[in-house]
């Protein structure tokens, strides 16, 4: 069975999650920090810059975390 992040976009009140709120919209499984680690090497989702803050439209966010998904059992 495959966790549908679509499922937490319906949820979210916004189009768009700004980091330090990505471990609120993953239920503490992403650490806003890591974010921006891989952010850094090239690897994290799609970004935006708003004066100092990165935010994450919510499609690429989920889209992201979706292929970074593996099924456990």
């Amino acid at each position: 069975m495959t966790f549908d992040f679509q499922e937490l976009a319906k949820r979210w009140p916004s189009g768009i999650v700004a980091r330090h709120e990505v471990p609120k919209f993953t239920g503490g499984l992403l650490n806003a920090r890591t974010l921006a680690n891989l952010d850094s090497l090239g690897e994290g989702p799609a970004r935006g810059r708003m004066g100092r803050k990165i935010f994450y439209r919510v499609e690429d966010l989920c889209a992201w975390l979706q292929a970074r998904t593996k099924d456990g059992i």
